[in-house]
């Protein structure tokens, strides 16, 4: 099976510039990932992920975008018995000409 959670925005402080670190920006987080399913004890419940990553995005007030996917993707390989994680954090509104993203993996 294969889990996609797309275009989860919320509001964060992200980022290291002074004023990221005083205001909350939007993000918008994507990601899937693999799974293997077996039988209804081996599902993995997507709205708790999505309530996680939100958790973990406010409370950790990242500075650099490259340790929210880290610190994302440790704790979802240390919680799930997933593969193939592909995780994406974009910053739509940084800059005014463009979308900004990181993410784990090449497309």
């Amino acid at each position: 099976m294969q889990i996609q959670i797309e275009d989860l925005r919320l509001n964060c402080i992200i980022g290291i510039l002074d004023f990221e670190r005083i205001k909350t920006q939007e993000v918008i987080i994507n990601l899937n990932f693999e799974y293997e399913f077996e039988n209804s004890t081996t599902f993995i419940d997507y709205s708790k992920i999505v309530k996680q990553i939100e958790f973990i995005m406010n409370e950790e007030k990242f500075e650099l975008l490259e340790e929210a996917i880290l610190y994302i993707e440790n704790y979802l390989n240390k919680t799930y018995k997933i593969k193939n994680l592909y995780l994406k954090i974009s910053k739509p509104n940084i800059l005014t000409n463009c979308i900004v993203s990181l993410s784990n993996k090449k497309i």
